[in-house]
């Protein structure tokens, strides 16, 4: 009998690209199907990490389970298109605060009997709690009551009557009813949703500050305070005292979510010892971002499995930029994981599933994307909510069908290997440098600033062990250890201006070879130096436009000898106002520095500047980037090393053009590449050349917003 390759694919046959080479040899497909060198020691790597396919479930609303009917015909739409899933999940709530006891335990039995229809289908099937706490203020009046339980409370004493406070002891007890119960429907898995957090509740933002946590804060810090004087003194004083005090308050946010989930997990367990707990985040750098801690707690003293779901907002087929920056959201919430850590299902979410507002290719896209940077697998939370007929959903259904074999090689490709590449500099810290010389609470810290640079052909790093340069922004430094400090600055870092100035405040002027000599505000353009990293664009000229795209412009002054100049800024006569904006310096670590004082992190796509940052990351790197796109394309990469010899190197056309004759450097000694696209299509590529230790490969065209894999 012959096997197609999607057969084959589906089947996991093989493990990584030799799957897919396989397929390809069964198919009668020509010798340039065959891996290229490196990739059969992927797959055999691959193996020993023990993905073979990607984790696949569909989230379901409360609307289409509680009706049986709806139910069997949702079922009847995963029979048409088998293998489109491989688990089915169920909401508790299709509101978001949490739902009277009593409704909970009434909907525990018809839980029970549909997951029990969804496994006589085949599929696992498991429970999403939703909420634990609550997310914002809807369905109040069916809802748990503000006038019962304490609610979130702000900085400024707000409070959100949908959400309630994780330290207060009713709600405790409540809880370990809810996760009781849900435990003993006989699930195979329970989710914990999102909403077990900190920031971002209704109208609320930085909590709780209710009297209950501020007391327990306060017995912690060894100082009695009330809200406003705990307010005053995060915001309030020394910089050093405020520093200090933040780090604290953050270790106690930690410890609110790992006290919780304590709660969940002992109370779960009681019922069944080996059910796996899952956990939805998304950035949570005001809770302390201590994934690793809150993934021991919920795996108990019975090491039971732990799965993990990053989220973030991307919703529209119109900002397709959200999918690459949510991917680089979902990066830094995998990272931390513990290897154990298998099943990470990304959030693909279609909210308010109205079909028309995103593609079936951009929901499928999304998910590519998201593995890409981390992942394992993905949660689709796609599906309608109310009488919508289903049938209006099936061409969604069918095309991530018709895409899973490409999300199973991502994974097995990929594994849980971290990507290496540029780091934008944060640790579990870093909401305790948001805005260190006033007021604490001023929005998410969020490390966005080297998303256009990675968007140029530069590959992402989300951790500072995988780091090949960090790059760092404003007051982001100030969250750093001396030894994480000292430890970047012996390698490679990318300054903007602030940030140079709290690295050389700190002592550190030594090794950053430039201080800021002025600031300027409007009237100024970068002319690149004849510097041997500018090339041939030496005299090409950037306008970033400060009358329109406010950035100021720092002036930097050598500061130690070797410091060198790599642009200039000039007026609109062409007249020099300062000789250096943009700066390299080795120190005596042996570290190197880049500081750039003009547009460092936006306004960087022109064909000069995109070339130049590719020259000053390898000479920051010094060559240990393990792939970049030297040509002049808008594509996003992830590059995982997986063992010595072998490389995955996902890559993403993130325009609407098409990517046409992709230039690849990749830090390699094969002679060849692997390449796969999105619909299983495989191409052998031979190295065009070298350029130092890389080897240049020129890679098969990508439609627009598609994506591809490679090999070596």
């Amino acid at each position: 009998m012959k096997m197609t390759r999607r057969r084959i694919l589906q089947l996991g046959m093989a493990s990584g690209p030799a799957a897919s080479v396989l397929a390809g040899v069964l198919d009668g497909a020509s010798a340039q199907a065959q891996p290229a060198a490196g990739a059969v020691a992927a797959s055999s790597a691959k193996a020993a990490d023990g993905i073979e396919k990607a984790f696949v479930c569909f989230r379901i609303g409360a609307p289409l389970w509680l009706n049986e009917a709806r139910f069997g015909e949702l079922l009847d739409l995963f029979e048409r298109h088998r293998g489109v899933t491989d688990e089915i999940t169920l909401f508790t709530s299709e509101t978001h605060p949490p739902l009277p006891l009593a409704v909970i335990q009434e909907r525990a039995p018809i839980l029970k009997a549909r997951m029990a229809a969804a496994r006589n289908r085949g599929y696992h099937s498991g429970i999403n709690v939703l909420s634990t706490l609550g997310h914002l203020d809807e369905n109040l009046p069916n809802s748990l009551s503000a006038q019962v339980f304490t609610p979130m409370m702000d900085a400024s004493g707000r409070v959100c009557g949908g959400s309630f406070c994780p330290n207060s002891e009713h709600l405790r007890a409540y809880v370990a009813q809810v996760y009781e119960a849900m435990a003993k429907a006989g699930p195979d898995y329970i989710w914990i949703d999102d909403d077990v957090r900190l920031w971002g509740h209704g109208p609320v933002s930085a909590a709780c500050f209710c009297d209950t946590c501020v007391q327990r804060f306060s017995a912690k810090a060894g100082r009695s305070f009330t809200r406003e004087s705990l307010c005053e003194a995060l915001s309030v004083g020394p910089r050093a005292d405020k520093l200090r005090l933040r780090r604290e308050f953050l270790q106690h946010n930690r410890d609110t979510v790992s006290e919780l989930f304590r709660l969940i997990e002992k109370t779960v367990r009681s019922v069944a010892p080996s059910l796996p707990l899952g956990f939805m985040t998304g950035d949570r750098f005001y809770e302390g971002y201590d994934f690793d801690t809150w993934a021991e707690v919920l795996a108990g003293p019975q090491r039971a499995p732990v799965l993990w779901r990053p989220g973030g907002g991307a919703y529209r087929d119109e900002r397709l930029i959200d999918f690459t920056d949510k991917a680089h959201d979902i990066g830094r919430q995998t990272a931390l994981l513990p290897p154990w850590v298998r099943c990470i299902e990304s959030e693909v979410e279609n909210f308010p599933y109205q079909r028309l507002k995103k593609s079936v290719h951009a929901t499928a896209l999304e998910a590519a994307v998201y593995i890409a940077s981390g992942c394992t697998g993905t949660a689709f939370n796609v599906m309608s909510m109310y009488d919508e007929p289903l049938d209006a959903y099936e061409p969604l259904v069918a095309g991530l069908g018709a895409a899973r074999p490409f999300l199973d090689l991502l994974a097995r490709a990929q594994g849980r290997a971290p990507c290496v590449g540029i780091h934008a500099g944060w640790v579990k810290d870093s909401y305790a440098a948001q805005n260190p010389d006033g007021p604490w609470f001023g929005g998410p810290a969020t490390p966005s600033q080297c998303n256009e640079i990675w968007a140029t052909g530069l590959p992402a790093a989300y951790s500072a062990a995988q780091a090949c340069v960090t790059a760092w922004s404003g007051d982001q430094v100030l969250a750093f250890t001396k030894d994480e400090i000292g430890a970047a600055l012996a390698h490679g870092v990318y300054l903007d201006g602030p940030a140079l100035t709290r690295l050389n405040e700190l002592g550190y002027g030594e090794l950053t070879g430039f201080t800021i000599s002025e600031t300027r505000d409007v009237d100024c353009i970068e002319q690149l130096t004849d510097h041997p990293l500018n090339g041939a664009f030496a005299g090409r000229r950037r306008d970033g436009r400060q009358s329109f795209w406010k950035c100021p412009t720092h002036c930097f002054r050598h500061t130690a000898d070797g410091a060198q100049t790599l642009a200039r800024v000039i007026d609109y006569t062409s007249r020099e106002t300062w000789p250096c904006c943009l700066g390299v310096f080795e120190n005596p670590r042996g570290g190197r520095v880049c500081v750039a004082g003009y547009y460092p992190w936006d306004q960087l796509q022109t064909q000069s500047k995109s070339s130049q940052m590719k020259a000053i990351m390898r000479w920051l790197s010094k060559d240990t980037l393990p792939a970049y796109v030297g040509s002049y394309h808008r594509v996003n990469l992830w590059v995982r090393r997986l063992n010595e010899q072998a490389l995955a190197i996902a890559y993403l056309n993130s325009s609407l053009d098409p990517a046409r004759d992709i230039e690849m450097l990749v830090h390699t000694e094969s002679s060849a590449v692997l390449v796969t696209d999105m619909r299983g299509a495989e191409t052998q590529v031979k190295s065009s050349g070298a350029d130092g230790p890389y080897r240049r490969f020129v890679l098969p065209n990508v439609a627009p917003w598609e994506m591809a894999l490679a090999v070596v």
